[in-house]
């Protein structure tokens, strides 16, 4: 089949890479540095599989900046563009989406769409009835930044939301790029498709803010934190995965998507789903004061990014610890490699790591790196298994 894919971050470059291996693809994004970069068969993204992928020459991949041309060409257009939350309307910003939407149904009025972007509980009935057409899928999307096009290879699910023949074909299309041979396929209602991204999501960030707030204590009590996770951990129920204390859930996908559930349960009875929201407020507020605490006159940041090995920094939980640092009026200062700028939200970025390790009295990482090992002593993080 012919594919196009429209938006090309994570979401959408790993789609169309693991699409080009079985059928024809056009990826499609708005800025034209990114197309030329990746024509180059460069990655704008820190991703190793991604990197992998690029150097192959067996793809049926191109890359363009042609949007009628994608349009034209493809039997399903896939939709991954970016829709952060708005915190003002309590609502994702979906507006790339509807564009795409209504600029290629001007194009051909008989496009099949399928949206990869997250979106609210009862999206895609909403704008199929806008603009009047039956061919809008979603289909959603369950990746971690940095090993996107793995986790699409590797996949724990594929959701389709439409329960018809078309469904099938879109579950076996994404199936038969797979390296994992079984992988549950699930064709649901659309709404139902939606609810399950959202609620896993808030899943996970429940399961981030649990085990922070057992570390909390533990610090607040003068426990090892370790030792308690561990025997948590042991019970079979529980499990030993995903139980690294951190500054906070953060990243592009969970701070937004937990807000837009708790918008969605507007007159619904609940307690869980704020509290996952406000836990991670408390957790941050938390750590902040911790590095107060140690009266520092300069506080060093250690990478803007929420894990190891990635390149992004979009909505990454040290950035609302640097906030309330600043706030009590300690000077900040940065440390981040992939960052090309003299500043970061008005604090000093340092190029020279030597320079940052002796400015700074406390420096702060989310994930402790074995290049900080000569200056521990100073390393402010509550990282304990030494993982994301």
């Amino acid at each position: 089949m012919n594919i196009s894919v429209f938006g090309l971050g994570y979401v959408g470059l790993a789609n169309a890479l693991l699409l080009s291996q079985t059928e024809h693809v056009k990826a499609y994004d708005i800025v034209n540095e990114k197309v030329n970069l990746l024509s180059q068969r460069k990655s704008p993204l820190e991703d190793k599989e991604i990197h992998e992928f690029l150097k192959r020459d067996d793809l049926n991949i191109e890359f363009t900046n042609d949007f009628e041309y994608a349009v034209k060409y493809a039997d399903y257009l896939i939709i991954a563009t970016p829709t952060d939350y708005d915190e003002v309307k309590n609502y994702f910003n979906t507006s790339t989406v509807e564009k795409v939407i209504e600029k290629a149904l001007a194009i051909r009025p008989d496009a099949t769409f399928i949206i990869k972007s997250t979106v609210p509980v009862g999206y895609t009935l909403d704008v199929k009835a806008r603009f009047n057409t039956e061919n809008i899928i979603f289909s959603p999307e369950f990746l971690r930044e940095g090993k996107a096009l793995y986790d699409n290879l590797y996949p724990s699910r594929i959701v389709v939301g439409e329960v018809s023949d078309r469904g099938k074909e879109i579950a076996a299309m994404f199936k038969d790029s797979c390296i994992k041979e079984e992988v549950p396929v699930l064709l649901t209602h659309s709404t139902e498709a939606e609810a399950i991204k959202l609620f896993s999501n808030t899943y996970l960030a429940l399961r981030v803010a649990y085990f922070n707030e057992l570390d909390t204590y533990a610090e607040s009590r003068g426990l090892d934190s370790r030792q308690i996770i561990e025997g948590v951990g042991l019970d079979p129920r529980i499990g030993s995965h995903y139980n690294n204390p951190s500054f906070g859930y953060g990243g592009y996908c969970l701070p937004k998507d937990t807000k837009q559930l708790r918008a969605n349960y507007e007159d619904v009875p609940s307690n869980i789903i704020g509290a996952i929201v406000e836990a991670n407020t408390t957790r941050k507020d938390f750590i902040a004061d911790q590095i107060i605490a140690k009266k520092p006159k300069v506080v060093g940041i250690y990478r803007l990014t929420m894990k190891a090995n990635s390149d992004n920094f979009r909505y990454s939980s040290i950035q609302g610890i640097m906030k309330r640092i600043k706030a009590k009026g300690i000077e900040v200062v940065v440390y981040e490699p992939t960052l090309d700028a003299a500043e970061f939200y008005h604090s000093r970025v340092i190029k020279d790591f030597d320079e940052f390790k002796v400015l700074s009295d406390v420096i702060v990482t989310n994930r402790f790196e074995e290049i900080l090992k000569d200056v521990e002593n100073k390393v402010y993080t509550r990282d304990i298994f030494g993982d994301n």
